[in-house]
């Protein structure tokens, strides 16, 4: 993996950088070179297109319309899809669906009551788990960098971090006792002199599915602020993949984004979670960044998503917006609540009779 070559920066992208060194210098500092160089472009094309909205002519953008002013389609697939063809056929913002972004915000909320007041930035969508993963990579991790993760770990992270950025995976112990190795977890960490750290916690653990106590949890987050407190600057990369697949008593129901949001002005909080293994559309690709620090505020968030949103646009330009827009329908449903505990009733019945299966003598 060669080293990111430097170039002359873009006054875009220092402009961003102002704001963060400003709002958050130990946040500039764990930016990767090509996360301090990218920017969403306000200018050329997309400044055009901005400008051309609602005039006569609009040759801006490459894309085409019908002689009634909607988008051009095929007839043959239009005729499949029961949406607007406007929430279908043009392209999404690379952002994002404003709408989406928006209740994707409100959810997260919802789901981890703790956060409270806490400032959370605007979640920038990404094509699902993997991209965003990648997305992350390109942010913060340059050639060279050690991530440090599970000795378990979801494989996926290799070709993302490792052969994506560069990066060195290293691990800590994961289990000691079938809980938890805090003292592992905690030396890991703080190996070395202090210095950027980047570290991806995901629970339900791929592969294992395994979720901490919240007493766990406590213990994770104390060891995380006491290596804060001490210089370190974590990035901590939040792989919420298997969300809310969670079925016994005691064990942890809050991401553990939640108390990370606010825990120190050394630790950045990157949640990386999305619609398809929380609401079963695998096939969709929509999944979701969101960034949280203490003292953090909309300006700063704001930079950081436009950071994103470049990097997005020069990778994969936008997610699909049809699948945003099945997405914002069903979670502006008001049957959706009721769906969800639906599949959530039969996929614990499944885990109860797995657990109960393993206990026969043969496993």
């Amino acid at each position: 993996m060669k080293e990111y070559q430097k170039t002359t920066m873009n006054p875009q992208a220092e402009e961003l950088n102002q704001i963060i060194r400003q709002k958050s210098p130990a946040l500039y500092e764990m930016l990767s070179e090509r996360g301090k160089n990218i920017f969403f472009p306000k200018k050329g094309i997309l400044g055009q297109t901005a400008e051309a909205k609602g005039t006569r002519i609009n040759a801006t953008i490459g894309a085409a319309i019908e002689d009634d002013g909607t988008p051009m389609r095929l007839e043959t697939i239009a005729s499949k899809i029961n949406l607007d063809p406007s929430l279908v056929f043009p392209y999404a913002p690379s952002f994002g669906r404003p709408d989406l972004r928006a209740r994707w915000k409100e959810m997260i909320y919802e789901k981890s009551p703790s956060l409270g007041k806490t400032e959370i930035s605007l979640p920038v969508v990404t094509n699902a788990l993997t991209h965003g993963i990648s997305m992350a990579g390109y942010l913060f991790a340059d050639a060279g960098d050690e991530v440090i993760v599970p000795d378990l770990f979801w494989g996926n992270y290799t070709l993302t971090l490792t052969n994506g950025c560069g990066a060195n995976m290293v691990k800590f112990n994961l289990f000691k006792n079938g809980k938890f190795d805090l003292e592992a977890f905690e030396a890991k960490l703080n190996e070395g002199s202090p210095g950027k750290r980047i570290l991806v916690l995901n629970f339900p653990n791929n592969p294992t599915g395994y979720t901490p106590s919240q007493k766990e949890i406590n213990g994770i987050i104390e060891v995380m602020g006491e290596a804060a407190e001490n210089g370190n600057k974590i990035v901590c990369i939040i792989d919420d993949a298997y969300f809310g697949l969670i079925y016994e008593e005691g064990i942890a129901q809050e991401s553990i984004f939640a108390p990370l949001a606010n825990l120190h002005e050394n630790v950045l909080a990157l949640k990386l979670d999305g619609s398809t293994k929380e609401d079963y559309v695998w096939g969709f690709r929509v999944g979701f960044m969101t960034f949280a620090i203490k003292g953090g505020d909309a300006e700063l968030y704001s930079a950081l998503e436009s950071k994103t949103a470049g990097a997005i646009r020069g990778n994969i330009s936008n997610a699909a917006n049809i699948s945003q827009s099945l997405m914002f329908a069903a979670y502006s449903s008001p049957e959706y609540a009721a769906q969800k505990k639906m599949k959530f009733e039969i996929m614990k019945k499944r885990f109860e009779a797995v657990k109960e299966a393993l206990k026969e003598e043969k496993y």
